[in-house]
């Protein structure tokens, strides 16, 4: 031990000799072209900043974060019922709103129920453990939260290769070959992969669970509200009744905060008693179960997926023939670079030019394979998909990524 206990700035320092020290940028000053801010009488309003800036890294897939109808929304429910919900759920925090969201988000993802958890981290992690298999098979790009899922759950963890289904067969059927009887297995993965922006193959995995009598739970953080009038990826596989656990955010598509799981009426009493993460949380504050219903309702009803993935797609066109190796099958962009400085001189380089692409290094992807994660939003016109690619081909001269 040192002197005086735990020497932060000794970890501090050796990440940024690294080139892994991470900092804060305040929001509003790379919200968009024009900032939104509050006006001094109060009513919000439109605010020119001397340094603007497009993001080309937001998880506001659909752009919603500053709909009007969506913050009208919000403010509807902090008038009706509060700014907080006061207490956990099974005390006096749940509200006939709260119930409205959970209607909407089973009827979107087409199970018997949903429950809503204050974060999608926490309905990760509170549903896995609250669950207790006594083998879990795990993909190895799965996010955090799940990883952290697994350890609480306290059982034996398999990690298959990364969107393998042949690999999991294999791991599972090793792992039967000691198995008790009576064991329970629980198969985790993403749908869409944050990261690498490449989809689950679902169908298989569901075939593999069936054939290991194993449970099936998908998250689809990064695909809800994008596929299939708002559902997932679960949805537009036509799966929804192959996929024992359906997990998702309110926090990303749909532009406001929290987390569901949705499945069956066994499933969905069981974590609300079970479900740590739940029973010992304050409810999802008002507002944002406003905003998220909302959200939700807008994904379902008009077209802003198709128009994103217009957008998606000029991108992966525009970067691909400026020289760029784009990686995956989403919307989700990753423009691999490889080494982590680069991928930081990089996206400085970017952000120079008025674009907010930032780089993903090491330990949140492997060695050697640091990333420019470009993200667009439905509300990204045709101007701001050239800004990004000319951004992109300017910086990628100056730092030697391309010719």
């Amino acid at each position: 031990m040192t002197e005086y206990g735990f020497d932060l700035r000794r970890r501090l320092e050796a990440r940024d000799r690294n080139g892994l020290r991470r900092d804060l940028e305040p929001a509003e000053r790379v919200a968009s072209r024009t900032r939104f801010a509050p006006d001094p009488r109060g009513r919000g309003g439109a605010v020119d900043f001397d340094d603007p800036a497009l993001v080309f890294a937001s998880n506001n897939y659909l752009g919603l974060a500053r709909d009007r109808r969506v913050q009208r929304a919000a403010e509807r429910a902090i008038h009706g019922v509060g700014t907080g919900a006061g207490a956990s759920r099974l005390v006096t925090g749940d509200t006939s709103l709260h119930r409205a969201l959970e209607r909407d988000l089973a009827a979107c993802k087409r199970t018997e129920r949903a429950l809503v958890f204050s974060s999608g981290y926490a309905a990760n992690v509170g549903t896995i453990a609250a669950l207790e298999p006594d083998r879990l098979f795990s993909d190895a790009l799965n996010h955090a939260s799940i990883i952290d899922g697994c350890r609480l759950a306290d059982a034996e963890t398999v990690v298959y290769d990364h969107c393998d289904p042949d690999d999991l067969a294999a791991k599972c059927d090793s792992a039967a070959t000691e198995a008790a009887p009576d064991e329970q297995w629980l198969i985790v993965t993403d749908s869409v992969f944050s990261m690498d922006g490449d989809v689950a193959p679902l169908e298989a995995l569901c075939e593999i669970a069936e054939t290991y009598g194993a449970w099936l739970m998908v998250d689809e953080a990064h695909a809800t509200g994008l596929f299939d009038d708002g559902g997932g990826v679960v949805q537009r596989e036509g799966l929804s009744d192959r996929v024992d656990v359906q997990m998702g955010t309110l926090s990303k598509a749909l532009a406001s905060q929290g987390g569901y799981v949705a499945g069956s009426e066994p499933l969905v009493e069981s974590l609300l008693n079970d479900a740590r993460s739940f029973v010992y949380s304050t409810g999802l504050a008002p507002p944002a179960v406003g905003a998220a219903r909302e959200a939700l309702r807008i994904a379902r009803e008009e077209d802003r997926a198709d128009r994103l993935w217009e957008t998606v797609e000029r991108l992966r066109e525009g970067l691909e023939t400026a020289g760029y190796e784009v990686l995956g099958e989403s919307h989700v962009l990753p423009v691999l670079v490889g080494d982590r400085e680069l991928a930081v001189e990089l996206a400085g380089r970017v952000r120079d030019h008025g674009v907010v692409a930032p780089p993903i290094r090491p330990p949140t992807v492997p060695e050697g394979e640091s990333r420019i994660r470009v993200a667009p939003m439905a509300t990204h016109d045709r101007d701001d998909v050239d800004a990004c690619l000319e951004a992109f081909e300017e910086a990628g001269r100056a730092v030697g990524v391309l010719p």
